[in-house]
């Protein structure tokens, strides 16, 4: 069973990913997550730590989730381009709260560095993880490859989160990988 503060994180998360940032209190965590009045600011005494709870235990299970998946084989473009896709499928529709949370995360700590680190690491771990992958199928440089297909995916996420979930995914990554090739 999960613990008091995992139940209250989880709560918090799903709230920020339905209702926005704003939706973050403490009353309303202990309410979504079934707990007595009071619990989540035992472990989160002010609202900003609460934000770094989250922000923290977000990165945290995120890598952790990362780390343990089976990653599918990619050789070829064609396969990278298979993952990307279903990355982003399911990024954008089973985890589709939890995206739009992360953004919403993103963009509460785009003043604080420190606020941030947590998620910008994880982020750094995709990067790198993506950075090889273009080297392994082939892109010329890697590095700059990466940054223009992340800029592509990140695109492409937001949209599907927020303006039409239904919007394609693969013609998107298939070019994005193309171009990350040339």
């Amino acid at each position: 069973m999960a613990s008091t503060r995992d139940r209250a994180l989880e709560a918090a998360l799903a709230l920020v990913g339905e209702q926005g940032i704003r939706a973050l209190t403490h009353a309303r965590v202990d309410e979504r997550a079934g707990l007595p009045k009071g619990s989540t600011s035992n472990w989160f005494r002010t609202r900003d730590a609460l934000v770094a709870g989250v922000v923290a235990w977000l990165a945290e299970t995120e890598r952790a989730e990362f780390s343990a998946a089976e990653a599918p084989p990619v050789e070829t473009p064609e396969q990278f381009v298979e993952a990307l896709s279903s990355m982003i499928a399911f990024q954008t529709g089973p985890r589709a709260s939890r995206t739009r949370a992360r953004y919403a995360l993103f963009l509460e700590g785009a003043g604080d560095p420190e606020l941030l680190a947590p998620l910008l690491a994880q982020r750094r771990l995709f990067v790198e993880w993506t950075t090889a992958l273009l080297a392994r199928i082939g892109a010329r440089s890697p590095d700059d490859a990466v940054r223009a297909l992340m800029a592509a995916g990140d695109g492409l996420v937001l949209h599907r989160v927020t303006v039409d979930p239904d919007a394609e995914i693969r013609p998107v990554v298939e070019r994005a990988v193309r171009a990350a090739l040339d």
